[in-house]
């Protein structure tokens, strides 16, 4: 069985990278209690100036209408694009991977993506809060039967040359068995689903690790 999250960064001699989360709406809390169980140091993203000094960062899921106006509104859009096409690795879930996307097959009227990642996303994918759901998948790099959860979540419908499929549902998982819920391209790792909102913290842990090879 999947121990659950404990400290690691101390116990194997690493330098605790500083995690950004961006912290405009939805789901940031929650990944910055994971992130601090493990022993990194975080900081709320709310501007640009935010950005200073990190060496990894967070787009949580939430509403991707919401997260796209607030980003613009505060003038974080532009510089976070810059940032993580220099480098600065990402961890997307849900609507953070809506956020990433070059194009969308649903997309709100007036709504804008950072255009980082070359995956088409269809938005809501699997229904309404109420079609919500809880499962495990096997992630390349991760491991197998990592804990998901699934809340109102898109899917990846294109992926572009560059990106590498590093998740799919199950066959049992009805009309969207074989969807693309996760992948990687470069330094961003975007899935359809929420890793903080369970006890297995592979997925985050995997990513820092990422993090502290660049750091």
């Amino acid at each position: 069985m999947y121990q659950p999250r404990t400290v690691w960064l101390s116990e194997v001699g690493e330098m605790a990278p500083l995690v950004g989360v961006v912290a405009l709406q939805g789901g940031f809390a929650e990944h910055i209690e994971v992130l601090e169980s493990l022993g990194t140091n975080t900081r709320r993203v709310r501007r640009s100036a935010d950005l200073q000094g990190l060496d990894g960062i967070v787009l949580p899921g939430g509403e991707s209408t919401v997260i796209d106006k607030l980003m613009r509104s505060f003038s974080l859009a532009e510089p976070l694009k810059d940032a993580v096409r220099r480098g600065l690795p990402v961890l997307a879930t849900c609507a953070g991977l809506v956020v990433l996307a070059t194009d969308l097959e649903d997309a709100a009227k007036g709504q804008h993506t950072l255009s980082l990642l070359d995956v088409t996303v269809r938005r809501n994918a699997f229904g309404s809060q109420l079609d919500s759901f809880e499962g495990t998948l096997d992630i390349d790099g991760v491991g197998d039967g990592v804990s998901a959860t699934f809340i109102r979540a898109p899917v990846i419908t294109r992926v572009g040359p560059g990106v590498e499929v590093i998740a799919q549902l199950p066959d049992e998982a009805g009309n969207v068995s074989g969807a693309i819920v996760g992948v990687r391209q470069r330094n961003v790792l975007a899935l359809s689903f929420h890793p903080e909102e369970t006890d297995d913290d592979r997925v985050h842990r995997t990513w820092l690790r990422q993090v502290s090879e660049e750091v």
